[in-house]
């Protein structure tokens, strides 16, 4: 599970800084998802190491432009890829007749299927791998952050204890791995659970943007190993904060605090602390440490590795 952030600028880009966009790899299945997609994305991932190729899921906060008005654009040159595949698109309502106009005024046909699902507040996608929910955050209009949560992975299989054990090969050690009890010829019944290690927890990602400070943001991102969170304005701003219903890097930090997250990547920066300026970004990095320390400062291009978790047995005793 890695992040690629592709843009990280708010409202409008600048030299540096693209509009909205992040990119969650999967290469266990050789997949992307698209967290919003701003004017440019396109020529960002272009610029970047992900592939536009392997772009399956897309998911939309909310319907500003600086967060969709390069989605038209990236599924048009989707399709002239060799042998596009689907896209599923998650967003707000509105979204879907958004892109029938923009396909019926360009004179835009998709060579490859594309289903738009129209959120509400909960789980909106579900594999055996990943479940995808979303939950309301505050801004001016309808806005949504989404959580991806990994599931659980069954710990090491014991391959010699089992056949220490006399459990012939085949299908019962499959059986095992998944943790149910098998019946052997001889009457005893072996549990999969005795013969796994830990099982391995997975891995949480929390997105949230656009949004002033809210609850219902620290409920989404309880306990995620990395919350991505707009911090548009600085601590001193904050009334500016308010009257647009977006995040001073304090509010992003009291998001994470109060969520217990373990990484907390801040995006989303008004234009206005550019370098030169009385205030940069780097000041709104030392804020958000004031309040929540294990805080980074997003750009252009980072890519962040989400950690996996070591089982209980494996981690260092206190």
């Amino acid at each position: 599970m890695q992040i690629t952030f592709l843009g990280t600028s708010s409202g409008v880009p600048t030299r540096s800084r693209n509009v909205s966009s992040v990119a969650l790899r999967l290469p266990q299945r050789a997949e992307v998802w698209l967290f919003d997609c701003g004017e440019g994305t396109q020529h960002q991932l272009l610029r970047s190491d992900v592939k536009i190729s392997q772009i399956r899921r897309i998911f939309i906060t909310h319907l500003h432009g600086d967060h969709i008005f390069g989605l038209m654009g990236l599924l048009a040159s989707y399709g002239l890829a060799g042998n596009p595949t689907r896209i599923d698109i998650y967003g707000p309502p509105g979204l879907n007749e958004y892109l029938q106009a923009c396909q019926r005024y360009s004179y835009t046909h998709l060579s490859y299927p594309l289903k738009v699902h129209t959120v509400r507040t909960g789980a909106v996608y579900e594999d055996e791998e990943f479940i995808v929910s979303c939950g309301p955050l505050k801004h001016r209009i309808t806005a949504f952050g989404y959580r991806v949560t990994e599931k659980d992975r069954p710990g090491r299989f014991n391959v010699e204890k089992a056949a220490a054990l006399g459990i012939p090969f085949g299908p019962l050690y499959g059986q095992l791995k998944r943790g149910e009890q098998i019946s052997l010829p001889d009457g005893r019944q072996i549990h999969g659970a005795d013969l796994c290690g830990e099982p391995e927890v997975g891995r949480k990602f929390v997105y949230c943007t656009d949004t002033v400070y809210c609850e219902d943001a620290v409920k989404l991102a309880q306990g995620a190993d990395v919350l991505i969170h707009e911090a548009t304005f600085a601590h001193q701003d904050a009334q500016l904060a308010f009257d647009r219903l977006h995040s001073t890097s304090t509010m992003a930090a009291q998001v994470a605090l109060g969520a217990g997250v373990k990484q907390l990547i801040i995006t989303h920066f008004s234009p206005r602390y550019a370098p030169g300026n009385a205030l940069v970004l780097d000041d709104l990095l030392q804020e958000a440490r004031a309040i929540f320390p294990n805080t980074e400062l997003a750009y252009d291009f980072l890519t962040y590795e989400v950690p996996r978790r070591l089982p209980t047995s494996l981690l260092p005793a206190k």
